[in-house]
């Protein structure tokens, strides 16, 4: 598995978000460095967003979710076009991203 995972769950639905583009960066100095990509399967999930066997320097990362897309695909109105995620990597263990969606807000929290 690897280090970083995510899911989405759209809770309007009540479902996985299937089908979203997430990107990830790496902040150095001032930029935004992109490390990964990946879109969710139908699960809403990406458990293989980094190799294996990568483990990333400590640091600030984001993770950028496609929403917009995502809602147009269901044919739903929604106010947020993406979601970014800033978290900071300070260990080497495993570290679990999940975001909970809707058309029109969003939460998230350190996962397992």
């Amino acid at each position: 598995m690897s280090q970083v995972t995510t899911h989405i769950l759209d809770t309007t639905r009540g479902r996985p978000a299937a089908g979203v583009t997430i990107t990830m960066f790496e902040k150095v100095g001032m930029e935004w460095l992109e490390v990964a990509r990946g879109i969710t399967n139908q699960d809403g999930r990406i458990s293989n967003l980094l190799k294996e066997d990568v483990i990333l320097p400590y640091g600030v990362y984001k993770m950028n979710f496609d929403t917009k897309s995502y809602f147009e695909v269901h044919g739903v109105e929604s106010f947020y076009p993406t979601v970014d995620i800033i978290f900071e990597i300070k260990t080497k263990e495993h570290y679990h991203v999940p975001l909970l969606l809707n058309p029109f807000g969003y939460s998230t929290y350190r996962g397992s």
